[in-house]
């Protein structure tokens, strides 16, 4: 067994914290890319109206709960032990990785099924991202930690992508195998992480702040579950922005983490200690995160959609093969992340991390400016060449942006601030879902109905149906064409085709008809999407420049440790902080190397 003194130890913990980070977001997309698999299995179609639920919470579910967890649980890990909760998180999401494959059920039993245990299993991956940050920042010394968060946070992000590629592969085999894959890895990291894995930081007995913990869990969930079903129509509008149930949880769940701040003040051991917030390279940092998780993620559906729902049927992908070929497709965007994410991190140590996280957003900004350009059945290689100039802006920013936020706080914080961070990105990609698929539907609203109206009455369908269909919500064109369907066949259904000539049948249904129908209105909210992207890639880099001025890599925890030497005695008992300063700045310096 290695200890924590061993020269190979910090390495130990890249490795095993890297693999936890990865599985936890393969899953946040793997699911994604299988949803018409897993629909099909579990015998629901996910575009009738009373399941478009189970798809919104099988699509977001995930996120949501690692969103609303991550703070607490990186917060108990500062109390109780960081390895700890990171193991029980490895575990727990081996064993609902299992139960999840073993689904017994058809139809909405069936859903229902992986939407529950799928929230459990949103919990382990809760503890692994919660605590992966803070393990690595004590492991390693300040002259490495760049590069050492660099290969870990830049794990995380091309997990997601990696998702869709293998979600894809996988559902064309079977759908259980996408739960399947989790088990041999989740055992391996588990039994690993037990066995080798040690705390090295600082432990501080304390109270749980239950009604911080109730508040901040409550709003948030309240928030976010009122964007998912703000994307759903409701009372003949496009959208539910107007349902009162979503205006109630938007409100309340706001005026509830308002609760939360005043609560978090009042306490004498909080959740989470707002007054770190008060260094700005720790507020800058998570604000820059939160928005370049918003545009990324945006990114990401966007993009798929436009693949599968116009590129791939233009160039003669039949529908159910797109959702496997949007993810190959996609795969230049990860390499980009591989590419940029462990070399910025490395460079950061050298350089300092503020330029580089600045400067990564900006790359991402002028991708973004480069995609707003290209016409709806662009050029393969220059898309693929945006998407990876893409992924290096991201990759740029992220270990930089991570190693800057985690070195911000106290040695004894960082479980609470590697949560926080987490929560700023995992609730920015929620945040995506509702803020681009609204400004999608909202581009679409005005363009699309005339468009499909005439289109569809040139082929020969009654006016009267015509009109119907092209009154209904767009959301259905774009949950359609996300899911690999044919939308125009799903919408006409076979009594309406089959009252067709055949020629006009196959026409309406080929892989021409939509993709060039939709592409100029989509087009219309493309442009929207990526000039709000564009906007908070700048803000992010702008907030990314307002740090402390750089100091020698090898001064950076003896400057950390005067900023916070006032709250670390505050907050430590009263033997504690009578100690000699330094026995308390020595664990800021992490593990030996």
């Amino acid at each position: 067994m290695i200890t924590v003194d061993h020269p190979r130890y910090k390495w130990v913990a890249l490795s095993n914290t890297t693999l936890g980070n990865l599985l936890a977001t393969i899953n946040s997309s793997i699911v994604l890319i299988s949803l018409p698999a897993i629909f099909k299995g579990i015998h629901v179609n996910p575009l009738d109206a009373g399941n478009v639920s189970y798809l919104l919470w099988m699509l977001m579910g995930y996120m949501l709960v690692t969103a609303v967890l991550v703070v607490t649980l990186g917060r108990l890990g500062d109390m109780y032990g960081r390895v700890k909760i990171y193991n029980a998180g490895f575990a727990i999401f081996t064993i609902t990785s299992i139960i999840l494959s073993l689904d017994p059920f058809d139809g909405g039993g069936g859903a229902l099924w992986l939407i529950g245990w799928r929230v459990l299993q949103a919990v382990g991956g809760a503890m692994l991202m919660a605590n992966s940050a803070a393990i690595i920042t004590d492991a390693f010394s300040a002259e490495q930690r760049g590069m050492a968060l660099g290969v870990n946070i830049v794990s995380a992000l091309a997990g997601s992508f990696i998702g869709l590629v293998l979600g894809g592969v996988l559902a064309e085999w079977d759908w259980r195998s996408i739960f399947w894959v989790n088990i041999p890895l989740g055992i391996l990291g588990t039994v690993w992480a037990y066995r080798s894995l040690h705390d090295t930081g600082v432990r501080r007995p304390a109270k749980i702040d239950w009604w911080g913990n109730a508040t901040f869990a409550i709003g948030l969930t309240a928030v976010l579950a009122a964007i998912t079903y703000g994307i759903q129509p409701y009372g003949g509008h496009t959208m539910g922005w107007t349902n009162p149930w979503v205006l109630f949880g938007l409100i309340g769940g706001a005026a509830v983490l308002v609760a939360f701040g005043v609560i978090e003040t009042r306490v004498a051991e909080p959740m989470f200690p707002l007054g770190l917030f008060k260094n700005i390279g720790f507020t800058s940092g998570n604000a820059a995160n939160l928005l370049a998780s918003v545009a990324r993620g945006g990114l990401q559906f966007m993009l798929i959609i436009w693949l599968q729902g116009i590129w791939l049927p233009l160039h003669g992908y039949d529908y159910e093969q797109t959702p496997l070929w949007a993810g190959i497709y996609l795969v230049p965007m990860t390499i980009g992340f591989l590419a940029a994410g462990p070399l910025a991190g490395y460079l950061s140590d050298k350089f300092g991390p503020r330029l580089f996280a600045s400067g990564g957003l900006l790359v991402m900004a002028v991708s973004f400016v480069g995609l707003l350009l290209l016409p709806g059945d662009f050029n393969y290689a220059v898309f693929a060449t945006l998407i990876f100039i893409n992924g290096l802006g991201g990759g740029l920013f992220a270990a930089p942006n991570t190693s800057l936020i985690m070195s911000s706080v106290p040695a004894n914080m960082r479980g609470a601030a590697s949560g926080m961070r987490a929560t700023f990105q995992n609730a920015g990609q929620v945040l995506s879902i509702g803020v681009f698929f609204s400004l999608m539907v909202a581009g679409l609203a005005d363009s699309l109905p005339g468009t499909l109206s005439s289109g569809l009455i040139g082929q020969g369908v009654p006016a009267g149906t015509a009109d119907t269909i092209a009154q209904l919500p767009p959301v259905g064109t774009l949950f359609a064409a996300f899911l690999g369907f044919n939308p125009i066949g799903e919408l006409l259904g076979p009594a309406v085709l089959g009252a067709l000539p055949a020629a006009n049948a196959a026409n309406l249904t080929g892989l021409q008809f939509f993709p060039r129908l939709i592409a100029e209105p989509f087009h219309d909210g493309l442009v929207i999407v990526f000039w709000m992207a564009i906007a908070m890639a700048v803000v992010g880099s702008l907030l990314s420049l307002l740090r402390s001025r750089k100091v020698p890599a090898a001064a950076t925890e003896k400057v950390d440790f005067v900023a916070h030497e006032a709250e670390i005695k505050s907050e430590l008992s009263d033997a504690q902080a009578l100690a000699p300063a330094t026995a308390v700045a020595e664990p800021l310096d992490g593990a030996k190397q």
